[in-house]
């Protein structure tokens, strides 16, 4: 999972503006989405850089769970696989993830701001979230697997 330099927002005044009291372990949550988007619960603990003493995967969930009711985070269900996290900013993003190394990687909306939030029929169901999933090999995967079928074929010539 790759790390992100990405700017470090005020963390303490984005909870307030929620009406959330500002904690440590919701302080390395954050942190820590921000520097490892699409993290389990058990990988925040882990990445944590300021590790809170009381920071375990249950409050890593309970915090989570808060962020998520404030819209400050988002999940993302893969089959599977535990939930993962990122910080939600409000875009609209699909995912792609590598069906041999489950890396996953954002996806802007490819046709505009958001158009699959406009279904043809949503059956009385006002739609909030559009989750589309892209699967397939990433280029280290599918380089790897190239790189192998090569050394089996020259492998199979020698034998």
């Amino acid at each position: 999972m790759a790390s992100t330099a990405a700017h470090e927002p005020d963390w303490a005044q984005k909870l307030h503006a929620h009406g959330l009291k500002v904690t440590q372990p919701r302080l390395a949550v954050l942190r820590t989405l921000n520097r490892h988007p699409h993290s389990s619960a058990e990988q925040i603990v882990e990445l944590a850089d300021q590790r809170p003493a009381t920071l375990s995967v249950q409050s890593v969930y309970n915090v989570l769970a808060d962020l998520r009711a404030e819209k400050l985070v988002r999940s993302l269900e893969l089959p599977h696989r535990p939930g993962l996290y990122e910080l939600d900013h409000r875009d609209n993003h699909h995912h792609a993830v590598c069906t041999n190394c489950d890396a996953v990687a954002d996806v802007p909306c490819a046709v505009g701001a958001s158009p699959c939030l406009t279904p043809l029929d949503n059956h009385g169901i006002l739609v909030e979230i559009a989750d589309v999933l892209y699967r397939g090999l990433c280029a280290a995967c599918r380089d790897s697997n190239q790189t192998n079928e090569n050394n089996n074929n020259l492998t199979g010539d020698l034998a």
